[in-house]
């Protein structure tokens, strides 16, 4: 399985504009710019993108992972965090911090625990980012 997205961009750092776009169309000529990743612009970024498919993926994978247990849950929800910091005359992603919440009536905690920390590990996503990855997981009953 192979995925595309594209980016273009136009101008010098600071005054210069992008755009990012992804094959399946769901991001089309979608703007960034030095004010959206540095700033408070309007528009996205790499960083902001690489959250949304570390929560997603993470998700999916946790889904999987109880499914292994015989665990269906009610609903899995993900906030992934990521650190952008200076590192040396450049910036690196340093770390994805994912905030769960995954509701399961009468759910047990060990069995959710292990899920969770597997689905850490095993989420492509995860495997993908050379960053420190932590996790806060909460099971609602």
């Amino acid at each position: 399985m192979k995925r595309k997205a594209s980016a273009i961009w136009q101008g010098g750092l600071q005054d210069g504009k992008g755009s990012i776009s992804t094959d399946s169309g769901v991001l089309k000529d979608t703007q960034y710019s030095f004010a959206t990743r540095f700033e408070n612009g309007i528009g996205t970024n790499p960083e902001e993108l690489i959250a949304a498919a570390h929560a997603g993926c993470f998700s999916m994978a946790l889904s999987a992972e109880l499914g292994k247990a015989n665990i269906k849950p009610e609903r899995i929800s993900t906030t992934a965090t990521v650190t952008l910091d200076k590192d040396g005359g450049g910036f690196a992603v340093t770390a994805s911090h994912l905030d769960v919440v995954v509701k399961i009536p009468g759910g047990d905690q060990a069995a959710f625990d292990k899920a969770a920390a597997d689905a850490k590990a095993g989420c492509p996503i995860s495997k993908v980012l050379n960053a420190t990855i932590t996790m806060d997981a909460k099971l609602e009953t």
